[in-house]
């Protein structure tokens, strides 16, 4: 066998597993497939309850059951995240994110949603996109978008809460990333942060250089390759939330989540805990869908989900870059955008 022909072979047993990844979800989604089930019945069945065994088999049978029906929506994300990484053109996130110009706000609330990565790993695409030009509104637009309302999370809200949280995480997402990056720019640290920047990037030397694009077969491959690592990334802490997560599930009285998740506390409550705390990608999700089966509110729930881009460990990392006068204005106003928006929400869904 020639090597046209091996690269012909690849390129279509690459290109028939992204096909049948997405098929299997397009399935999933035909037939309506339950994408989760309460393990605590489980328990009941094989009557665990007040045995010492209960204790190894919460974790065990909470994750079996969670990957037993998430394993489609996570093998889909993983891999479209790949193919995304790989075949997007990067340097459109930065080209067209010029200082003051609405088409780069709007490309950055475009684009960050295909970065499947979490708050601490847009750090350095936040710098880069400034190192490269970009004004500091459009680029805290992007590093706020990213993290709050990526390709992952979107899929895993919708698949394990509700597609309508998922549609109104995305929309309320993206005004109170816009509204933080406008307001940014406008203050004299975020233009004095710009113009540190520009004088950086001008003293840069430019060179025009031809990238020429590998074959597709490599290119499918380094897609797969992103998407592994990315799992590797991701799943070993999202695990290790999961089994906190199954024993909140098993022990939390349904009583403590009513009171002090519900309601204008509730809402405020799921701000703090939900952000500065810091609650990994996915955790977030499979907690709050816990939290929310026990009686925690919409709004809450909203709030909650809204948290990560201002936690305190993106705030740090960002400052390196932006200074604290920077990061202090977008994290009150992602902050105070995560409230409004859970008040908002519960007022109009009838869930506060």
């Amino acid at each position: 066998m020639d090597g046209k022909t091996k690269r012909t072979v690849k390129t279509g047993i690459l290109l028939a597993f992204f096909i049948i990844v997405i098929s299997l979800l397009v399935y999933s989604r035909v037939t309506a497939r339950p994408t989760k089930e309460t393990f605590r019945n489980k328990l009941d069945e094989l009557g665990l309850w007040g045995t010492p065994l209960v204790y190894i088999a919460i974790p065990v049978l909470y994750i079996a059951d969670y990957f037993s029906h998430a394993w489609i929506c996570l093998l889909f994300a993983f891999s479209v995240a790949g193919l995304i990484y790989e075949f997007v053109p990067k340097e459109a996130i930065t080209k067209y994110m010029g200082r003051g110009k609405a088409v780069g706000y709007f490309l950055a609330l475009g684009m960050a949603p295909f970065l499947t990565v979490c708050s601490c790993t847009m750090v350095p695409l936040f710098g880069g996109v400034l190192y490269a030009g970009a004004g500091i509104g459009p680029a805290v637009a992007f590093l706020l978008m990213a993290p709050a309302a990526n390709i992952l999370t979107i899929l895993m809200t919708g698949e394990m809460i509700s597609w309508e949280i998922a549609g109104v995480r995305i929309l309320t997402s993206a005004a109170v990333a816009l509204i933080a990056g406008f307001i940014v720019s406008i203050t004299p640290w975020g233009k004095a942060i710009e113009k540190e920047f520009q004088v950086a990037n001008s003293a840069a030397p430019s060179a025009k250089v031809e990238i020429v694009k590998p074959p597709l077969d490599e290119r499918l491959w380094a897609a797969l390759k992103f998407a592994g690592y990315l799992a590797k990334q991701i799943l070993p802490f999202f695990i290790v939330g999961l089994i906190v997560v199954g024993y909140l599930s098993a022990f939390i009285p349904e009583e403590i989540v009513e009171a002090y998740l519900t309601g204008v506390t509730g809402v405020l409550v799921a701000s703090v805990l939900g952000g500065p705390l810091y609650t990994p990608t996915l955790v977030e999700i499979a907690l709050g869908q816990e939290l929310w089966s026990k009686g925690m509110s919409k709004g809450a729930l909203l709030s909650w989900l809204m948290g990560q881009p201002y936690d305190f460990a993106n705030a740090m990392a960002v400052s390196r870059i932006a200074k604290w006068k920077v990061v202090a204005i977008y994290v009150v106003i992602a902050w105070a955008g995560s409230v409004a928006s859970g008040l908002l929400y519960g007022f109009l869904s009838g869930s506060l």
